[in-house]
């Protein structure tokens, strides 16, 4: 059984280390909306706050996400100081348009729609994990050809 369980890790390691980096990436994103929010006082009455505290998290999960990413998931080669740069770019880049997305989303259904606020977090954060993956293994960490 233990045999069984390393061989379905080694042939699906990316993915099973995207998802494990995932959730603590959404964990430190969750993490810091509920601190945010909870310092400035946000709630679907304050939508203008609500969004600081989520552009907030956004910043601290894009953060520790590059560095799991990059290091466990993906396992980056690249080392000199202009490919890391672009890598970084990429993956911010990358960032930004799903940020753009999650903001979208947390004001239709907080604003608009007056759900939860923490309920619309958790239905954004599956969004956007599924949309940074795709755009991680496809263009950002995207493996160059030998």
């Amino acid at each position: 059984m233990v045999k069984f369980a390393i061989d379905l890790y080694r042939k699906y390691e990316e993915a099973v280390n995207y998802l494990f980096f995932g959730f603590l990436a959404f964990v430190v994103n969750m993490a810091a909306y509920a601190l945010a929010a909870w310092v400035l006082g946000a709630d679907k009455e304050k939508v203008v706050l609500v969004l600081i505290a989520t552009a907030f998290a956004w910043v601290v999960a894009v953060l520790f996400a590059y560095w799991t990413n990059r290091t466990f998931v993906f396992k980056s080669k690249v080392s000199d100081k202009a490919g890391v740069r672009k890598e970084f770019s990429a993956f911010v880049g990358a960032r930004i348009a799903t940020g753009v997305m999650e903001l979208v989303i947390m004001y239709v259904m907080v604003d608009l729609a007056r759900m939860n606020d923490m309920v619309a977090k958790l239905v954004c954060n599956v969004v956007v994990i599924i949309s940074n993956y795709v755009f991680s293994k496809l263009w950002v960490f995207k493996k160059k050809e030998a």
